[in-house]
């Protein structure tokens, strides 16, 4: 059966079934139409507001395959996706109509302590790289949910648990092996292809598919310090401004964050948290864990807290500790998110007085803290852009029933749209952005004087703007 599919013009396309068995002659991966009994699982992705249905799911298995399902698309003038975690918060990790470049069938990952080297696959996820990397001792700065994948985190940039003690993931990727819009395979570092890998480095997936990342890894673990304090919402006025005090001193090995959440109803939750507004703070320290006990000790003190799961704990198990808060396709997302240089009195009250107001139990106010090593970073060293900001307030608004979207994407546009007017207010980090398309505006707040830059270079690797399914930057 024929296939129709949705082209980069208005009108679609129809791949025959002759070229489709042409294809198939050669690919390694699993083609996947909307008959077959895998498509309904292929179409499932983190942010459960963006199940869509492509018109056809290329899962590669390897670099040729991604070669060849680049080939069809350009020669057909496919829209397309490219899929590795499927985490975007944006949808970009899925098209309607569209063919969708799945990369999950490559998560192979490879560790060279002597070197204190990592090498990922482009579908690899955190937890993927975790796993291999803590036999070794080591470990690569990522998210702070397992299940997110390497691709799109690396490129967007790369806050956290580890950024401020080794800077963000893009500032420890080394080397990728990418698929360029045209077709070529090209292994670019800082001494080949370093304009590219400038642009790699925070510019998202505008320039090609990475098939392979390479990252600096750091001696931590396999046990670390981590503290999970959970505090009554209601004592939230002091405990906040205690948090924002104390973070305003720690040292770099210190990355912590504060979160504003209602606790589920779980049945492995003691009774006492369920369906509580709470105020979680949390922190983990990169380096030895005596010391780590000692810096994050005040944490617990701020007041009296609810639960206290703080300890020694295995690294891989703080990498994870959060992926309850993201049941993958069941919750809705929108999230938006904005730079504070500090968080000054007036930006302590407008968080408080929203977070008290969260329109839906599972919305969340987050704020980590950032500096650090990331901030050492000059900002047109890596198309990541400024790096001045010492927070980050992410609004994620999260729901389960679609008659709730319109009420929670409202009241987080709202609540970042009044902390936009603070003094404090600076930039953007698109991998927290909602906001399938990205305008003039929202780039500029991402990529300040290094637009004009990466602009030159989607021209020169993507003219034709193949790779539009991303936070995208328009070629010239």
């Amino acid at each position: 059966m024929s296939t129709q599919l949705r082209t980069l013009t208005p009108e679609p396309t129809t791949l025959s079934d002759e070229t489709l068995r042409d294809f198939r002659a050669d690919f390694r991966g699993s083609v996947i139409g909307p008959l077959d009994s895998e498509y309904e699982q292929a179409c499932v992705v983190q942010n459960g507001a963006f199940r869509r249905e492509p018109g056809l799911v290329l899962r590669c298995h390897g670099t040729a395959d991604v070669v060849d399902a680049v080939e069809l698309a350009r020669r057909s003038r496919l829209l397309v996706a490219v899929r590795g975690g499927g985490h975007s918060v944006a949808g970009h990790s899925s098209c309607a109509g569209g063919l969708l470049i799945d990369l999950s069938g490559m998560r192979a990952v490879s560790v060279d302590p002597r070197r204190g080297v990592v090498r990922a696959q482009g579908g690899a996820t955190w937890g993927d790289v975790d796993r291999e990397s803590q036999l070794f001792g080591l470990a690569v700065p990522g998210g702070i949910v397992s299940t997110t994948g390497v691709g799109g985190l690396t490129l967007g940039g790369g806050i956290g648990w580890l950024h401020r003690a080794y800077g963000l993931t893009c500032d420890n990727l080394r080397a990728v092996e990418l698929v360029t819009a045209d077709g070529r395979v090209v292994h670019a570092d800082d001494e080949h292809y370093p304009e590219l890998m400038w642009g790699l480095r925070g510019g998202g997936g505008n320039f090609g598919i990475v098939t392979a990342f390479e990252f600096d890894a750091h001696p931590l673990g396999p046990t670390v310090m981590d503290s999970t304090v959970i505090y009554d919402a209601g004592d939230a006025d002091a405990l906040f401004r205690r948090w924002r005090d104390w973070a305003d001193t720690v040292p770099d090995e210190v990355t912590t964050r504060a979160l504003f959440w209602t606790m589920p109803a779980d049945p492995t939750l003691p009774p006492e948290l369920h369906d509580r507004d709470v105020l979680i703070l949390a922190a983990l320290y990169a380096g030895d864990v005596e010391s780590g006990q000692r810096v994050l000790d005040p944490i617990a003190r701020f007041g009296t807290p609810v639960a206290d799961l703080s300890g020694p704990t295995p690294y891989r198990l703080a990498q994870s500790s959060f992926d309850v808060f993201f049941p993958r396709g069941e919750l809705l997302s929108y999230w938006k998110s904005i730079y504070l240089d500090e968080l000054t009195d007036d930006a302590v009250e407008l968080v408080l007085r929203r977070a008290m107001r969260r329109p839906h139990p599972w919305t969340m106010v987050h704020l980590p803290l950032l500096g650090g090593a990331m901030k050492r970073v000059d900002a047109e060293d890596t198309a990541f852009g400024d790096r001045h900001a010492d927070y980050m307030l992410s609004v994620d608004g999260n729901w389960f029933d679609p008659s709730d979207s319109e009420r929670v994407t409202e009241w987080v546009r709202d609540t970042v749209a009044e902390a936009a007017a603070l003094p404090a207010a600076a930039g953007t980090y698109l991998n927290f952005s909602g906001d399938t398309e990205v305008d003039d505006s929202m780039r500029r707040a991402a990529f300040g004087t290094n637009l004009r830059r990466l602009t030159r270079l989607k021209t020169e690797y993507d003219p034709d703007n193949l790779f539009r399914s991303n936070s995208n930057i328009p070629p010239e």
